[in-house]
């Protein structure tokens, strides 16, 4: 399948395009369960009657967190966001959530610890560490802020909690990585 090439658009009239390889019976299925349809009808109230680029990712991640009644909320962030952690965890204050900060260092490992063909013994990142401290903490939604790629991977992997990003980590353009697109197509079309 190749969604960016088809020039018929068929899915934007609510028709199949013939590709897909999923069971649209059984999929139905699945949007039905109540678990799922919590979800898809929050989601919906983020963007449906003219919402849509109303809200900044942080004003919907705090309504998705109310409307859902998540209860114990965790926040994974790299040590370099620290300063912009403890703002967002008064931001949530503000908002009546309490927010179980985790920075990446937890735990305080050597790097030679976590990556065995390291002789280096810095502090390392610790995303298993992350991802066990917010489980141990029995938190059921954590926002992901800033953390290493490979590092989010493992700690979406063993978190038992639902999640999201907030930032994703782009040094070059200031956390916004979607510049990097931008820029490309600046320069091939110059």
């Amino acid at each position: 399948m190749d969604c960016v090439q088809c020039n018929k658009k068929f899915c934007r009239e609510n028709q199949s395009c013939g590709a897909e390889k999923f069971d649209a019976v059984n999929l139905q299925l699945d949007y039905r369960q109540p678990s799922n349809q919590l979800f898809v009808e929050a989601a919906a109230g983020l963007v449906d009657d003219g919402r849509a680029g109303t809200l900044s990712r942080l004003d919907e991640i705090i309504e998705f967190v109310k409307t859902i009644g998540y209860k114990k909320i965790g926040l994974a962030y790299c040590y370099g966001m620290e300063k912009e952690a403890r703002e967002l965890k008064n931001i949530f204050r503000y908002e009546g959530i309490n927010l179980t900060t985790v920075s990446c260092t937890v735990g305080g490992l050597p790097q030679n610890f976590v990556n065995l063909s390291s002789c280096n013994l810095n502090v390392s990142c610790n995303p298993l560490g992350q991802a066990s401290q917010l489980n141990e903490e029995n938190t059921d939604f954590v926002i992901l802020m800033g953390i290493c790629l490979g590092h989010d991977i493992l700690l979406q992997r063993n978190l038992r909690a639902d999640f999201t990003t907030f930032v994703v980590k782009d040094r070059v353009f200031n956390h916004s990585p979607l510049q990097a697109v931008y820029q490309t197509v600046i320069h091939k079309s110059n």
